[in-house]
């Protein structure tokens, strides 16, 4: 039998077979007893037995899977479940529920090991907790004195691609479109000024001070570029030109892993680890794709496997219409609160932007993506993108008789989405977010490490929900 199939549809298949095994047996002892019969007996009473058998006999056996089902298929799911949760994703989840009292020790046996086996990772956390607080510390320590020097500070790898981003570089990058890690500067910046100031920083390999333009040529920066050993540069924008105040706080933003630029590949051989994603949702007027029109986004960005902080789209927007009572009723959104808001068209093309290059992730995706769709000729994009449903991988890990919704998913992976923020498009973007970054280990634990092995086993769950990636990817 195909180990793809789940155990609770194996266990059913077993009883199946069981049962049409037993009539089979049945019906020919029948016919063999009756045409040994002498003289011949009529088939009638013979005919009535078989199916008085069949169907007693498979009555019985649907009784006796369910209870099984109840008793034992579906505790082992639940038990190798959360197992998977605790080994990979470090969600402490009770193993030994009344509903594993039928399986004996088996359950105590599993949390007993699993618990001996994370004692020692637990001391092993500890220490790396301690060195990343220290190393947090270091990092404001940085922040501060980086917000008193004048200048917006950008670290770019060799690809030409943003490695780290100060708070001053932020406002910067954002006055021309929505600032992200990995994004080529090329998005940001005039590309014939760009490619003349990395010529002229190739031939010199030192320091340079040049303007670049952005896109549009409206906006004029003084920059300086910094060579850096690994054939990257420090791109350093003087701050004292710009509409940026000086003495706002810096965080920064950076992923240093982008240092090493790894080399291309097609998305479906991409390992899920290294996937550059965007969680996002939407608050609407109404349940209708193709009636009803957004009125909020949240938006959230994920590289090599962790939310990236400070990288979020949080907008309201204006559907042109008054927004439902009923709909109020559950987002608490009102006409006050899209008044002035940007239209769905200008929100559609930043946020196309903030995904470029990304796999869009959302609960429920078909629903949310339909209405960026429905607009791309307006807004002159293409809603192309990979895509993952947290739906659809929620099945994949836990099983398709779970339930999917958000707060459940949430609730198994130990996830908190504060009651304020439910119902709202960036909080129920972040929860995407912050489910998708522990449902990766527990998808590469179950042998998924690629977005095309992953997309192949989702497409199996159609039936839940449609996987909108197309055959190729």
């Amino acid at each position: 039998m195909s180990p793809r199939l789940g155990l609770r549809l194996r266990i059913f298949l077993f009883f199946c077979l069981s049962a049409a095994g037993a009539v089979a047996l049945a019906g020919a002892a029948l016919w063999f007893g009756w045409s040994r019969a002498d003289p011949a007996l009529p088939a009638a009473p013979f005919l009535t037995a078989f199916l008085v058998f069949a169907l007693l006999n498979t009555g019985l056996l649907v009784g006796v899977w369910l209870l099984f089902d109840e008793n034992f298929a579906k505790p082992i799911e639940m038990i190798s479940a959360n197992l998977r949760l605790r080994a990979h994703s470090g969600v402490d989840k009770d193993l030994c529920p009344e509903s594993t009292k039928y399986l004996g020790d088996l359950a105590p046996a599993a949390d007993a090991v699993t618990r001996t086996l994370s004692a020692g990772v637990m001391d092993t956390a500890a220490q790396v907790a301690r060195e990343t607080e220290r190393l947090r510390t270091e990092t404001r320590r940085l922040t501060s004195l980086l917000t008193e020097i004048p200048v917006a500070t950008i670290l770019v790898n060799p690809a030409q691609e943003i490695v780290l981003y100060d708070g001053q570089a932020a406002d910067i990058l954002r006055q021309i479109a929505p600032p992200r890690l990995k994004a080529p500067l090329g998005d940001y910046f005039d590309a014939a000024s760009l490619a003349a100031a990395q010529d002229q920083l190739t031939r010199t390999g030192a320091e340079i001070s040049t303007d670049l333009h952005d896109h549009s040529g409206a906006r004029r920066y003084k920059v300086r570029l910094k060579p850096l050993g690994e054939g990257g540069y420090m791109l350093l924008l003087d701050t004292q030109e710009t509409e940026v105040d000086p003495t706002k706080a810096r965080p920064l933003v950076y992923d240093f892993a982008l240092m090493d630029t790894a080399q291309a590949c097609d998305i479906l051989d991409a390992p899920l680890n290294t996937l550059c994603c965007v969680a996002f949702d939407t608050e609407t007027t109404g349940l209708s794709p193709a009636e009803d029109r957004v009125i909020q986004l949240g938006a959230v960005r994920i590289l090599n496997g962790r939310i990236v902080e400070g990288e979020v789209i949080d907008t309201y927007v204006d559907p042109g219409r008054p927004i439902p009572p009923a709909s109020t009723n559950i987002h608490r959104i009102t006409d006050d609160h899209v008044r002035n808001a940007p239209d769905f068209d200008t929100v559609g093309r930043d946020f196309h932007h903030f995904a470029r290059e990304a796999v869009l992730v959302a609960h429920n995706a078909p629903f949310d993506i339909a209405f960026f769709r429905r607009s791309a000729d307006r807004m002159g994009v293409t809603w192309d993108h990979p895509v993952l449903d947290t739906v659809l991988l929620s099945a994949v890990v836990f099983g398709t008789t779970a339930d999917h919704s958000l707060d459940a998913l949430c609730d198994r992976l130990g996830v908190t989405i504060p009651p304020e923020m439910r119902h709202t498009a960036l909080g129920d973007a972040q929860a995407t977010a912050e489910a998708l970054v522990k449902l990766i280990p527990l998808l590469q634990g179950k042998g998924l490490r690629t977005f095309g092995q992953v997309i192949a086993e989702t497409k199996r769950h159609g039936r839940l929900i449609q996987d909108l990636n197309t055959p190729h990817g």
